[in-house]
């Protein structure tokens, strides 16, 4: 019940301890990133406001994990996990490299118990470790649409109880979706040999997703192949199979965030327009703090600290945009709400990145950016990834939004 920090004391530290990763003047990127926090025109997520300028701050949000086909290798992924959650993260996993339940272990001579029962020991792990005390533990399951225990995946949440700390997701490929449009044959694969284990109708197989997705809300689908073709580092680190929780940030094996997010309603000036003007000068600000928050982060395994490194990847996003349309009089559900979602969104898109190009002529390229399409495009750019829409669960209520 004692306040030991007003929230002016709060954008205070937090402002202070980015600003201290800048050569140049401190306090002036202090005071500016003070200001626009102060103001509600940004906030960064609560990893920022929870950790920034503690002994050891860990403000990443996003995390991904890769899982092996071993009994080591699952129980590797089991103790990062819970590390990552003791410090306030959100963990996702790919499970398809798992072989299928009732498949031949060699090392052992009996038979595996497949993806789903591993899924458990995970869940049961995350709910042991409640992320710190800070909020509940947080997971994303996806599972590939052809993987032989598909149908068992898509059905894992339907009963009470199980897998709670998990989403999930399938795995979608293109070659999937133009069977399901042809009404075609699907081949389900084993991971481990590569062999065909059974061949379904590819519309059944949709339409018990479609189904339970709209009976439980879960699965979700995840477009893998959509995600990769803008994958900027597709051919040095190859494909990305996963996304963190809640599905904003498609991440490569121990790859990480840190997101913060443009209250868009504070931007709009008191004539009732946008003020691009102070937009621009907010997502600028916005892409450096967030660089900065790459270093000043602690990470709970070192091949995470690498990969936060190496990629410098960072999540912009809007919240407030209901408010924004509500202040310029224009309806939600119109065609001019949507025109106005596309201004913004240009805007910010080509602003964010714009800005990490000069980042990267002032600080140097993201260490990855050697293969990657923007060398190929001759385009310096300081982080791997800029963009992204992040639920604002908890700074959208800070922000009054």
């Amino acid at each position: 019940g004692e306040v030991i920090e007003t929230p002016k004391k709060l954008f205070r530290r937090v402002a202070k301890a980015v600003a201290v990763n800048e050569k140049g003047d401190q306090s002036k990127w202090e005071k500016e990133f003070y200001q626009m926090m102060s103001e509600f025109e940004f906030m960064p997520a609560g990893g920022y406001l929870r950790t920034a300028g503690t002994d050891k701050p860990m403000i990443a949000n996003c995390f991904v994990l890769p899982i092996e086909d071993s009994m080591e290798g699952i129980f590797n992924s089991v103790k990062w996990m819970a590390l990552i959650h003791q410090k306030g993260g959100g963990t996702g996993f790919n499970f398809s490299t798992l072989r299928p339940k009732g498949d031949s272990v060699n090392s052992s001579g009996g038979v595996s118990s497949g993806p789903i029962s591993f899924m458990k020991v995970f869940d049961a792990a995350t709910r042991q470790v409640m992320q710190g005390g800070f909020k509940r533990g947080a997971n994303m399951g996806i599972l590939n649409i052809d993987h032989p225990d598909i149908l068992d995946f898509i059905t894992c949440k339907s009963e009470e109880s199980e897998i709670n700390n998990f989403n999930i997701s399938v795995g979608i490929t293109d070659k999937f979706m133009q069977a399901v449009k042809a009404d075609g044959d699907f081949d389900l694969i084993n991971p481990r040999d590569k062999s065909v284990v059974q061949t379904v109708p590819a519309r059944n197989l949709f339409d018990q997703i479609v189904n339970l997705a709209w009976r439980t809300g879960d699965p979700g689908v995840i477009f893998l192949d959509g995600i990769n073709r803008g994958n900027p580092v597709v051919d040095t680190l190859g494909p990305i199979t996963t996304t963190n929780p809640c599905g904003e940030q498609p991440l490569h094996p121990f790859d990480v965030c840190n997101l913060g997010s443009i209250n868009l309603s504070a931007l709009v000036s008191g004539e009732k327009k946008v003020n691009w003007k102070r937009l621009n000068e907010v997502i600028r600000l916005a892409v450096r703090f967030l660089d900065n928050g790459v270093d000043i982060s602690n990470y709970p395994i070192k091949q995470v600290t690498d990969m936060a490194h190496k990629n410098r990847r960072i999540g912009l996003g809007v919240m407030g945009f209901a408010d924004m349309l509500y202040k310029l009089k224009i309806p939600y559900n119109s065609q001019e709400g949507i025109d106005m979602a596309d201004r913004v969104m240009n805007f910010i898109y080509s602003i964010s990145h714009n800005e990490s190009e000069l980042l990267a002529e002032e600080k140097g390229n993201f260490p990855n950016w050697k293969g990657s399409s923007y060398e190929k495009k001759g385009i310096k750019q300081r982080n791997l990834a800029i963009t992204t829409i992040a639920p604002t669960g908890t700074i959208s209520m800070v922000a009054e939004c």
